[in-house]
């Protein structure tokens, strides 16, 4: 049973005073997992669950602005994804595309598109690095829209990158072999450069991270909400947030 709106405005409120700034993770990833099981329990499409879930983006964004989170991941799609049906697939793509234009048109936030564009429709790709590039002197919260993405497909085109930057340097195989340590792969990977996630949060009750940031996320808090994507709460953010805060991060130590 859902709570009369002043008593769910009071609980968020208590949920938010209670968590210090210092306490916060710097990133969160999110596996935004449940569009389509949301709208069969709804009785309705296929796509009216991908367009809810979109529809959800803007305010997770918001909510971590309120609360300082820095940088925030979304896996919109992923490399299996790119198995369905054309027809589904058709209609993910062009919410996705619609999605991220409509995040790059605010000016709040820095969007960057981070997995393998190859795999994806030419104009597809297109219109994703024009909203990456339209927004790449913003200075708001940073947000990597993971599409196209596995993360055993991210550490692959890591290697091979690193492969191809050293064969044009001269180097040899066996003197990378002597060489390559783990900060060289890092330094190739789609997120370079950036903190690795603090807190991975997936929604839709589903306990596992189906390889999202494979590579980043070996230290990371993971966090799993029964609710669909669709269905997300701001109390359930700030839910994921407080179980963070408690926690004890001992980072492999």
């Amino acid at each position: 049973m859902s709570l009369p709106r002043p008593l769910y405005r009071l609980y968020e409120w208590r949920l938010l005073k209670g968590l210090r700034r210092e306490d916060l993770p710097r990133h969160v990833g999110v596996i935004l997992d449940g569009n389509r099981r949301w709208a069969k329990e709804a009785g309705t499409s296929t796509a009216t669950g991908h367009r809810a879930g979109a529809d959800k983006i803007a305010e997770l964004l918001t909510w971590s602005e309120e609360v300082g989170v820095e940088l925030v991941t979304l896996w919109m799609l992923s490399t299996d994804n790119l198995a369905r049906p054309p027809a589904e697939l058709n209609q993910l793509v062009t919410i996705i595309e619609q999605s991220v234009e409509a995040l790059a048109q605010t000016g709040r936030w820095r969007v960057q598109v981070v997995g393998a564009l190859d795999l994806l429709p030419y104009k597809t790709a297109e219109r994703l690095h024009q909203a990456q590039t339209r927004t790449a002197q913003v200075d708001g919260l940073h947000v990597n829209v993971a599409i196209g993405y596995g993360g055993r497909r991210e550490i692959a085109d890591a290697v091979r990158s690193l492969l191809e930057t050293k064969a044009r340097a001269g180097m040899s195989i066996q003197q990378l072999a002597q060489t390559i340590d783990v900060e060289h792969i890092a330094e190739h990977l789609y997120t370079r450069g950036q903190p690795d996630p603090d807190l991975v949060i997936r929604t839709s009750g589903e306990q596992r991270l189906s390889g999202f940031l494979l590579w980043q996320s070996v230290h990371a808090e993971y966090y799993f909400c029964e609710a669909y994507w669709p269905a997300f709460r701001k109390v359930d953010f700030l839910r994921a947030l407080r179980s963070y805060a408690v926690r004890e991060r001992r980072l492999g130590r």
